[in-house]
C-alpha cells in the first residue's frame, strides 16, 4: 500500500509551450507520469539529465518557494525556475504532511539570509557558522516526523563525515512517516538502506541498483585504480 504524501506525478504537456527547452531534455520530454511509492526516492543522473528540473517542479507544485525553504517562505532573488510545475498534477495520499522543506544547494545563501528576517528572534544565524556547519544545522532543524522533504544535492557543502550524519538523519526521519525526494551525486547518501534509486540516464527514468549508479562506479574505480586512472587522465 502506498502511504506517501506524493504518490504519483502526472504531466500535461499541452500546458508547456511548443518551443520550451523542456521538450529538448530527453529524459523528461516523453514523461507522462511517475509513481513514488518509497519513503526515500533518489534521483540520479549526469548533469543536464533533468533530475533537478523535475525535482524543482515537484517542489513548486507542492507549494514550496522556488528558491527553497518552507511553505512560509515567499521571496525571489532570481526567477530561474521552469514552467514545468504548471503542467504537473500531484496525486496525493490521504495523509496530510505536518511539515516540509525544500532545499536547493545553489540558493542556500539566499534562504539563510531570509531565515534571519522571517525568524528574527528564533534564527540560528547560519551566516555566523561555516558553510558546511550551517548547511547541516538547517537540515537537522527542519527535518521532523510526518514531513515532506525535497532536497537538491544536499551533499554539496558537506564533508564525507557530515554526509554520514545526514544519512542517519534521513533514515531516522523516514522511519517516522516522512517522505524524501532527493537529487544527489553522493555515493554515501545513495547507500541508504531500502531507498529507491531512479536513474535519469539513458533517456528514460528507470529504477537502478546502488552498484549500477555512476556515482558508485566512478568512486569505486578511482579508489581501486587511482594511480592508473590518473595516469590515463593526465
Amino acid at each position: 500500500m502506498n502511504n506517501q504524501f506524493i504518490q504519483k506525478i502526472n504531466i500535461d504537456w499541452n500546458k508547456i509551450d511548443a518551443d520550451s527547452y523542456l521538450r529538448n531534455i530527453p529524459t523528461i520530454k516523453d514523461l507522462q507520469a511517475l509513481e513514488l511509492s518509497n519513503s526515500v526516492t533518489f534521483f540520479v543522473g549526469e548533469n543536464g539529465s533533468g533530475k533537478s528540473t523535475l525535482l524543482e517542479a515537484i517542489a513548486v507544485a507542492w507549494g514550496f518557494n522556488p528558491e527553497g525553504g518552507t511553505k512560509n517562505y515567499n521571496f525571489s532573488t532570481y526567477d530561474s525556475h521552469s514552467d514545468l510545475h504548471d503542467a504537473i498534477r500531484l496525486v496525493k495520499g490521504y495523509k496530510k504532511a505536518g511539515w516540509g522543506y525544500f532545499l536547493r544547494a545553489e540558493s542556500f545563501y539566499n534562504v539563510a539570509t531570509m531565515e534571519e528576517e522571517y525568524e528574527e528572534y528564533l534564527s540560528d544565524r547560519y551566516h555566523e557558522k561555516s558553510h558546511g556547519e550551517s548547511f547541516l544545522a538547517m537540515l537537522q532543524k527542519q527535518m521532523k516526523p510526518n514531513g515532506l522533504y525535497i532536497f537538491d544535492e544536499p551533499e554539496a557543502a558537506l564533508s564525507p563525515q557530515r554526509q554520514l550524519t545526514l544519512l542517519t538523519e534521513i533514515y531516522r526521519c523516514a522511519k517516522q512517516d516522512s517522505q524524501f525526494i532527493i537529487a544527489t551525486h553522493s555515493p554515501i547518501l545513495l547507500g541508504l538502506p531500502d531507498a529507491e534509486i531512479l536513474s535519469f540516464d539513458e533517456g528514460v527514468i528507470h529504477p537502478c541498483e546502488y552498484e549500477e549508479t555512476e556515482s558508485y562506479q566512478v568512486t569505486e574505480m578511482f579508489i581501486n585504480n587511482r594511480e592508473q586512472l590518473l595516469k590515463n587522465l593526465l
